[in-house]
């Protein structure tokens, strides 16, 4: 499963979790800094990715589209980079079994 780290979050997740998310990128690695959300999530429908945002908008599309693509959704507030990377390590095989569900379209992760 491959994840796409959305603006709001830290480049550094993106290559920190390719051991265990190969293939992962951020919105930065792939020219889309600063595209609206409708551009980000039709590039990662197109390219299999699963998002990752602390954005609501991501969140609410996910209600109102489904899947593809999918949602993590971070309920974190301003938790930093190291948090966040321990938040999805520890919740990697939810994350995995996720990913397997068919019709699931939003994983909401809090802290």
């Amino acid at each position: 499963m491959k994840l796409l780290f959305d603006e709001n979050l830290s480049a550094k997740l993106a290559t920190r979790l390719l051991d265990i998310f190969p293939g992962s990128s951020h919105i930065t690695t792939v020219g889309l800094e600063g595209s609206a959300d409708l551009v980000i999530w039709n590039y990662a429908q197109k390219n299999d990715f699963v998002i990752v945002s602390k954005d609501n908008d991501f969140r609410q599309r996910a209600f109102r589209y489904g899947t593809p693509p999918k949602v993590i959704w971070l309920s974190i507030g301003n938790a930093g980079t190291t948090s966040i990377l321990a938040l999805i390590k520890q919740n990697f095989q939810l994350i995995e079994d996720f990913e397997k569900q068919i019709e699931e379209a939003l994983l909401v992760i809090a802290s």
